[in-house]
Order: structure tokens, then C-alpha cells, then sequence
């Protein structure tokens, strides 16, 4: 059912418009006594989901009994992060996910619908996921909040997989990740009906079904002069709402380009992206516009590290980004990856298949651990003054110094791909 709607390509939703939205919905809903909300975490901060569980907080008071950041692998937000994206909400009411512990597994995917919708790639069976506190907490309302864009492992993010991979486990995160990677992403993003999101909705319709959840769902552009703003606002407790804000999204986050482009630029905000884990976004979104033998330049300076904790850091330096046949090949050999399957499919999405140059520019990782991984190295510094992100607008620039550009200052935003590999797919 959906309970409120509003969006289209022209559309700029202001946070009364959004306030006002949320409310109508949550009128319908009826009075709740017991409210969780699942938000993302500070690396989807553009997403307004801060700022609506700020007026869900207003709304609820002491009826909000939790807030569960869904981090996914990612590492737990921090106090200041947690400050700056949820303003007037107290601190006590966050609980962290570990992916690894504290979770509820209702059921499994059985191996023969995998095998399936993999067409013969996979065949393994998939644990249905989420923390434990959805089945303990006794909630009579699961506030989802997130935005619809387009993503890598899914196709279109949000929906159930906020609940399902971002409050999800080590096995279900791992698989359903490899899922995407083996099928191939360049067949995936961007793509409203896909395996994984095949997957994901068939684990929601049969084991999540008599769990409150509604779900918020924001859909952000950038406009003209650069600026994030609010082209959607969908609320409802099934698939139509996420269709809705997917659709809006085809429309307004995908850029599609008549020919490859030779060179990218991509600038990763050092307050969202602090690994390559995340940072990758740089190449997951761009690989379809780049032509053979161009260049992707990352601008990072914020990164620190490849993996988000210790573990998936120390198995990235090991194996490095590679070929999807070379990974698939070190995961028939090697027991660490076949356990960490969500590494492996990080390692083949955030490799070029020697088709392209990657350089990664950083202050934080040497130059030897850059190359280990397989990138090329760039000194941050000299790149920031040939590439200085203030002076730069969002696409096609000319540099002082001669020659073209494609600059994109938050990957995360959208997709960029040219029309032949994207509409022959």
C-alpha cells in the first residue's frame, strides 16, 4: 500500500515538503507505540534519511524506542558522525549492527532458485538475514528509511535490502554479493529487476512479511548549479513504493553519454569515503563510460585504507583487484576468500579487466600498497593542482593546462554510462 507519493524529474522537495509528507503517512498509519527506525549510515547522508528520522523523532517522542544505523560491513558511525547527520536525536537510541554476530536467520533461499536466476552460475542455497533486534523487539511499526539510486551489487539500492544486506549477515551479505559480481555488475546497475534484486524480494515475500515494516524512500539528484535536492518522496509497505522511487531514479541518476570518455576525474569527500571499500563507488559508477585504454583518476583524500575493518583490509592487500577470472580462480584455491565471498566480489567490481587505468591519488596509503593491489599511484597534492575540485563543475571541463576532463565530485550520486553498453545490455 502506498501511503504517500510525490516526485518527478522537475520536482524540489524542501524539508517542510518532506516533514509533511512523512506525517500525512504516518497519520494513515495510526497511532504506534513501539517504533524502530532503520536508517542508512553517514555515507548516504545525502540521502535526507538524517533529516526524516529527525521529524520521525518529533513525531513519536518517547514512542521511538530504537534507531539501527544499517552499516552493512560497514564500520559503526562515529559520535560526530551521528551528530552531524541525526541533529536533534539523542545519542541513546542508536544501536550498532555487527554483521558477523547478533542476528536472527529466518529461513533459507533454497539452491535451486539460484541456481536460477544465476543462470547456472550459482547454486548455493542463502541464509535470510537481519539483526535480531527486527524479531525481538516486538515493534508495531519498522520504520525502512533510505534513498533509491543506482547501485552495483542490486541494481537500484533501498527497499528490503536496507533490511536484508544492511542489517544482514556475514553469509547473507557475502553471498548476495557474489551473486551480483559473478552474474556481472555491468549487467546489474542501474537495473530495476536483476537476480540479486530477484533474490532479495523473494527472501522479503516469504519470511519478512508479517514484520511492520514501512518504507521511506528518498529520490536525489544534483541540479544545474550542482546542488543535492529532493526529486522524490515515496511511502508504502510493498514493492509498488520501491518501483515508484526506482523509476524516478532511471530518470534522474543515470547520465547517459553518446561516446566513452578518455579520462575521469572523481573527487571522493573525505567525510563519506574513508577506504577504497567505499571509495570504489569511483569505478563501480563509471566503468561503463570509460573507453578502452582511458583513465580513471580517484581524488582521495580521505582515504586510509581498503577494507573497512582489519579483516577485509589484510584480504584485499593479499589479492588485489583483478580480473574476475583471477579472483574466481583464487576463490576455487583459497579457503579465506571462499569464507569472505563479499571480498571476492569487491576485488572483481573494483577492477578495470585491464581495459582501463586506475589511479588512485591518497596521502594515507603508500605508494607500494596502491600498487600491490593492482592501481597506479598518484601524488594527491600534484593531482589536487592539476584537478582542483572548487574549480571543476560536474562534467566536461577543459583544463588550463590543455586537454578534456569528465569530473564527478560524488560518485555515489548516480551512474554514468554510454548508450551502446547500456541499452544492448
Amino acid at each position: 500500500m502506498i501511503y504517500f507519493q510525490r516526485g518527478s524529474e522537475n520536482d524540489q522537495l524542501n524539508p517542510e515538503d518532506l516533514k509533511i509528507g512523512l506525517y500525512i503517512a504516518l497519520e494513515k498509519l495510526g497511532s504506534k507505540s513501539n517504533v524502530l527506525v532503520v536508517p542508512p549510515d553517514y555515507t548516504r547522508r545525502h540521502s535526507q534519511a538524517g533529516l526524516l528520522t529527525e521529524f520521525v523523532y518529533q513525531y513519536y517522542q518517547k514512542n521511538l524506542r530504537s534507531i539501527l544505523p544499517a552499516i552493512g560491513t560497514h564500520a559503526p558511525m562515529t559520535e560526530e558522525e551521528i551528530d552531524k547527520m541525526f541533529r536533534t536525536v539523542p545519542h541513546f537510541l542508536f544501536k550498532v549492527h555487527n554483521w558477523r554476530i547478533d542476528l536472527k536467520t529466518w529461513g533459507k533461499i533454497p539452491s535451486d532458485f539460484v541456481h536460477e536466476i544465476s543462470e547456472g552460475k550459482l547454486d548455493f542455497d542463502w541464509p535470510v538475514q537481519t539483526n535480531s533486534i527486527l524479531a525481538d523487539g516486538k515493534f508495531d511499526l519498522i520504520l525502512s528509511i533510505g534513498q533509491v539510486v543506482p547501485h552495483e551489487v542490486i541494481g537500484m539500492a533501498n527497499y528490503n535490502k536496507n533490511i536484508l544486506i544492511g542489517t544482514g549477515g556475514k553469509d547473507s551479505i557475502h553471498k548476495s554479493h557474489f551473486l551480483g559480481a559473478v552474474y556481472g555488475m555491468e549487467k546489474i546497475m542501474g537495473r530495476i529487476d536483476n537476480p540479486v534484486r530477484r533474490l532479495i524480494n523473494y527472501a522479503g515475500d516469504q519470511y519478512l512479511k508479517d514484520l511492520p515494516i514501512v518504507y521511506v524512500l528518498t529520490v536525489v539528484s544534483k541540479d544545474h548549479n550542482g546542488k543535492c535536492v529532493v526529486r522524490g518522496l515515496y511511502i508504502g509497505d510493498d514493492v509498488e513504493c520501491f518501483n515508484l522511487a526506482a523509476n524516478l531514479s532511471f530518470q534522474v541518476n543515470i547520465d547517459v553519454l553518446d561516446e566513452p570518455l578518455s579520462k575521469i576525474v572523481v573527487y571522493l569527500d573525505p567525510e563519506e569515503f574513508r577506504s577504497t571499500w567505499l571509495g570504489n563507488k569511483s569505478i563501480y559508477r563509471t566503468r561503463m563510460a570509460i573507453a578502452d585504454g582511458g583513465e580513471l583518476v580517484v581524488l582521495a583524500p580521505g582515504v586510509k585504507s581498503f577494507g573497512e575493518d582489519r579483516a577485509l583490509d589484510q584480504l584485499i592487500r593479499k589479492y588485489g583487484y583483478r580480473t574476475t577470472a583471477e579472483i574466481l580462480k583464487f576463490t576455487k584455491n583459497n579457503e579465506d576468500l571462499q569464507n569472505n565471498l563479499s571480498v571476492a566480489a569487491h576485488l572483481i567490481q573494483g577492477s578495470s579487466e585491464n581495459r582501463f587505468k586506475i589511479t588512485y591519488c591518497t596521502d594515507y596509503l603508500l605508494k607500494k600498497d596502491i600498487e600491490q593491489v593492482n592501481f597506479d599511484f598518484g601524488n594527491l597534492n600534484e593531482m589536487l593542482n592539476v584537478y582542483n575540485p572548487a574549480k571543476l563543475k560536474d562534467g566536461y571541463n577543459k583544463l588550463p593546462v590543455g586537454g578534456k576532463i569528465f569530473f564527478i565530485s560524488n560518485p555515489a550520486m548516480g551512474l554514468w554510462t554510454i548508450k551502446k553498453k547500456f541499452f544492448d545490455k
